[in-house]
Order: structure tokens, then C-alpha cells, then sequence
């Protein structure tokens, strides 16, 4: 109830304040515009009603058009896939539908997981001393002698210690990598057993 009391009184300082229109609350806050007018019209919330037996009327005539986003989303790239916000987006847009980004964020995660679409990583976080570092092998702009260049940068960092060493190359050359390497166990004193790339692509290349 409190949580609601409060998105009441965004959504009530909202209108007053800035003057926004109840589709734009109602996009802003990511609510129905019912639920805009019901805090409009009073700054108490009113008591949910909990019907049994009806499965998101709202959202329920386009389960099988999300299912088909979430699953043409394996073959696209990962940053053009869709996310939660921009189904909820395409329903409101495309289709018209009136339902809340909460339901349709609430409908997205749990339909990821049965479909098998959720990845599942692990990477731990509590490592010893000297065992593990990370490699980032890329490129940045730096400004020598007045003039903006483009440089080959390794980083490695400690995973135990996050202490960090940073060597600059002219390019990105197979050799710069290596030497990269050499200073850096240089610096550490020592060589770790595991080494984590984030770039590696551009290493192999």
C-alpha cells in the first residue's frame, strides 16, 4: 500500500509541476491510465480487487505476439534484441494495447525463463591472491603533442587486488600484445594462472 501511496504522489507532483498529460504520466511511470486518473482524482489509492480465475485480460491476447519476438530475438544481434521496455513500447504503439510495463515486465521475465531463453552465467567473485586477472586489449584516443591519435591500450587487473597496469602502443600489432604481457607480470612480480580476455577477438585478429 505505501508504495502505491507513493507512485500517487509522483504521479499527482507530476501534473502539477510540469503539466503532463495523463498518456504522458502514464508512459513516464509505466502505468495504466487508469491508474492516473484514480490518482488524479484522489491521493489515496483504492483497495485492489483480486479476481481469480482471469489470467492478464489485458495482456492475454498478445502472449503468442511477444512469444514470437522473444524467440526471433535467438537470431538477432544481442544489442538489438528486445527488452522488456521496448515490448512494452511496441504493444502500446503498434497494437494499441493498454497495459501496464510492470505487467508486461512481469510476463517477459517469467515467459524468458520457460521458454529456456534466460542465459545463465557464473562468475565468482571472491578470488585469492595472484590467481586470476583480466586482459582488456583495445583501442583510445589520446591527445600527443596537441595532436588526437589512436593507440593500442592493454590493461590487466588483479582480480584479488584490482590494482591495475595500463601500457599505451602505436597499433595493435600481434607483438605489442605480448610485450604488453611481459610488462605486466613485470609489474605484478609474477604470473597469474588464469588470465580472463574481454577483447579477444581483436587479440586473435
Amino acid at each position: 500500500m505505501g508504495s502505491r501511496v507513493e507512485l500517487f504522489e509522483r504521479i499527482r507532483r507530476d501534473h502539477d509541476r510540469v503539466g503532463l498529460s495523463i498518456r504522458a504520466l502514464a508512459r513516464r511511470h509505466g502505468v495504466h491510465r487508469r491508474t492516473v486518473r484514480q490518482a488524479l482524482e484522489s491521493a489515496i489509492p483504492p483497495e485492489r480487487k483480486c479476481p481469480e480465475g482471469r489470467p492478464a485480460p489485458a495482456l492475454g491476447p498478445y502472449y503468442e505476439l511477444i512469444d514470437s519476438w522473444l524467440i526471433a530475438d535467438l537470431q538477432a544481434p544481442p544489442k538489438q534484441r528486445h527488452t522488456a521496455k521496448r515490448i512494452h513500447q511496441r504493444l502500446v504503439e503498434e497494437h494499441g494495447a493498454e497495459v501496464a510495463e510492470t505487467t508486461v515486465r512481469d510476463h517477459v521475465r517469467r515467459r524468458r525463463r520457460e521458454l529456456g531463453l534466460t542465459a545463465q552465467a557464473y562468475c565468482p567473485q571472491v578470488h585469492d591472491p595472484g590467481v586470476s586477472a583480466e586482459v582488456d586489449w583495445g583501442e583510445a584516443k589520446v591527445i600527443i603533442a596537441g595532436v588526437l591519435m589512436t593507440v593500442g591500450l592493454f590493461v590487466m587487473r588483479s582480480c584479488f587486488s584490482g590494482a591495475c597496469f595500463v601500457m599505451a602502443f602505436e597499433t595493435q600489432s600481434q607483438q605489442a600484445f605480448f610485450e604488453g604481457h611481459v610488462a605486466a607480470f613485470e609489474f605484478f612480480s609474477g604470473v597469474f594462472g588464469t588470465l580472463r580476455y574481454d577483447n579477444l577477438k581483436a587479440a586473435a585478429k
